[in-house]
C-alpha cells in the first residue's frame, strides 16, 4: 500500500472516531492508539491536531460543488436541495457531519481553535452554490442570501433532528426550506 492510500484509509478511521467521540477533548495519543497507529504517524499524515480536524471536515463534508452540478433550473435546483438533505440526513454524509457540528458548536467559545476551521468549513459549503444561482439569474446578494439559507438552514434542521430524533418534523421542514430557497421571487 502506497503512502497517499496509507493516508486516505486512515483518514477515513479518524473520521469515522471523530464523529463517534468527538473533538472537546481530542489528544492525539488516546485517539492513535484507538486506531491502532502512533501519534507520530497522525503527526506524519497530517501534521498537527488542528490540520488533523481541518482535513477530517474537508474529506467528511458533503460535496457541494458535485451535488449541485448539474442544476440548469429551479427544478433541478430543488431536487439537489432533496439530495444534499437525503445526504446528511440519510445518506453517506449522516455520521461525518457531526464533526462539522461539534466544530460549529465549539468556534464561538474556543475561536483561537476552531474558528477558522469553522469558517471555512461554512464557506466551503456555501460559495461553490452562489454561482449556480447566479447562473439561474440571481443577483450576487441575492445568490449569495439563498445559497447561505438553503446550505445553513438544512444544517439547522439536520442538527435538529439529530438532537430530538423527530424525522417528519425535520424533514417536513426541509421540504419547505427548499421550496422556498429555489423559488422564484415574486415581481412586484
Amino acid at each position: 500500500m502506497n503512502a497517499r492510500s496509507k493516508r486516505d484509509e486512515l483518514l477515513n478511521r479518524v473520521v469515522d472516531h471523530l464523529a463517534t467521540h468527538g473533538l472537546a477533548d481530542l489528544s492525539l495519543s488516546p485517539m492513535a492508539e484507538q486506531l491502532g497507529t502512533s501519534k507520530r504517524m497522525l503527526i506524519y499524515y497530517f501534521g498537527s491536531r488542528d490540520n488533523l480536524i481541518a482535513t477530517a471536515i474537508r474529506a467528511s463534508r458533503p460535496d457541494v460543488a458535485d451535488l449541485f452540478g448539474d442544476v440548469h433550473d429551479e427544478s433541478s435546483l430543488r431536487e439537489a436541495g432533496h439530495a444534499l438533505w437525503e445526504a446528511i440526513t440519510s445518506g453517506r454524509q449522516r455520521r461525518p457531519i457531526r464533526i462539522l457540528f461539534q466544530v460549529l458548536s465549539l468556534a464561538p467559545t474556543q475561536p483561537d481553535l476552531y474558528g477558522a476551521v469553522a469558517d471555512e468549513a461554512v464557506t466551503a459549503m456555501v460559495d461553490p452554490l452562489v454561482p449556480v444561482y447566479r447562473n439561474l439569474g440571481y443577483d450576487d446578494l441575492d445568490a449569495r442570501a439563498r445559497a447561505s439559507l438553503l446550505i445553513s438552514g438544512l444544517r439547522g434542521l439536520c442538527l435538529d433532528r439529530i438532537a430530538t430524533g423527530d424525522v417528519p418534523r425535520t424533514d417536513a421542514a426541509a421540504r419547505v426550506l427548499i421550496a422556498t430557497a429555489t423559488a422564484r421571487p415574486a415581481r412586484s
